[in-house]
């Protein structure tokens, strides 16, 4: 049977637009939604229709803006009794924060992207740390890279189609330069991009397996340039490892290696 390629592409848009509508803040419009995904109005529009008539998405009546609706609603109440990601680094998060002293952030890996779940801030004066529902880049985060080097081959497939933008002087433009780096960070276990994403800042990124084995999510510390040099330190990279293994253990992940206690 041949495969209907215009179905799939069809579902991969409406789902597009659900995960978009879902990392809004507030209620959102056709076109802003079109801008989000680089779609025209008539393309966003025929999915909303479907998905508000299947109750995965609700219109105001008012503003005639859109929201998550009830379908979606009742499948996070289906799954509400499983240990998902969030609640599995909790405890986590916040023993890697005393360990390191910089903020850590949890994320969670998707098809096409990475998204922020939560940001546990520093204890300090300046706090550093990324909003949850944030989408961050897949070639110049160090969760991206955690999530190419140890996700689905799909995601890279993927992100090697996508424009590579430059958000500072130091981002890693060439793929050539960033297979090399990915390829370290199979090697070491853990991702980083200092400045890459915005000057000032570095983060260092760990992979998070479930069950089954799938990198779902990254766990990392993120600090000022000068608290989380490009050097990465020692200790800093052995708490993060130790952090991601105990998140993937709490997921049902089993390591054949010798685990490191973490007494969270």
């Amino acid at each position: 049977m041949t495969e209907d390629r215009s179905g799939v592409k069809s579902l991969n848009l409406a789902l597009d637009v659900i995960e978009a509508v879902a990392s809004a803040e507030e209620d959102i419009g056709v076109t802003e939604l079109a801008v989000r995904l680089g779609l025209t109005k008539a393309t966003v529009f025929r999915h909303l229709q479907t998905l508000v008539e299947r109750n995965y998405l609700a219109q105001n009546a008012r503003t005639s803006r859109y929201r998550l609706g009830i379908q979606c609603q009742l499948l996070a109440q289906l799954s509400s009794n499983r240990i998902d990601l969030r609640s599995a680094s909790e405890e986590v998060a916040q023993w890697l924060r005393e360990e390191t002293g910089l903020s850590v952030v949890v994320s969670a890996v998707r098809a096409r992207s990475v998204i922020v779940l939560s940001t546990l801030m520093a204890k300090s004066a300046l706090q550093i740390g990324v909003r949850p529902g944030s989408e961050l880049s897949l070639h110049s985060s160090a969760q991206g890279r955690a999530a190419l080097a140890f996700g689905a081959p799909s995601l890279m497939t993927y992100a090697r189609r996508q424009k590579v933008e430059q958000n500072t002087p130091y981002t890693i433009m060439d793929w050539n330069e960033l297979d090399a780096k990915i390829a370290q960070v199979r090697l070491t276990g853990w991702a980083d991009a200092p400045e890459e994403l915005a000057l000032g800042l570095n983060a260092v990124a760990a992979p998070v397996y479930d069950e089954s084995g799938d990198c779902v999510g990254t766990i990392a510390v993120v600090g000022l340039i000068q608290n989380l040099p490009r050097a990465v330190d020692p200790d800093v990279a052995e708490a993060l490892l130790a952090a991601a293994q105990r998140v993937s253990a709490n997921l049902g992940h089993v390591k054949t290696e010798k685990a490191t206690a973490i007494n969270a």
